[in-house]
């Protein structure tokens, strides 16, 4: 490793990589919902042993992202834990607004 490459952990890019497949689901899930797919930004990172997988997205679509009740954001944090254990991690979905 040279004096310019960086560890992996002081990388923002090393929380996604902590979890790719889940990130890559959630992505993938959440801009199939929206209307403004380009708007999804999914933010990653590690607190207590587990990875923090945040979801933005554009104005106006947080509710269809969360649907009745809470249904749909609860369906899509099924899917990317169990998508999660494929990289033997645990992790928390949040959505913001």
């Amino acid at each position: 490793m040279t004096d310019t490459e960086s560890t992996p952990e002081s990388t923002p890019e090393s929380n996604e990589a902590s979890a790719p497949t889940a990130v890559a689901v959630l992505t993938h899930i959440v801009r199939s919902i929206v209307d403004d797919p380009e708007a999804v930004l999914v933010d990653s990172s590690i607190n207590r042993g587990k990875v923090r997988l945040e979801v933005r997205v554009g104005p106006g679509d947080l509710g269809r992202v969360i649907g009745r009740r809470g249904r749909t954001a609860q369906s899509i944090r099924t899917v990317v834990r169990a998508a999660a254990t494929r990289d033997d991690v645990e992790v928390d979905v949040d959505f913001a607004d």
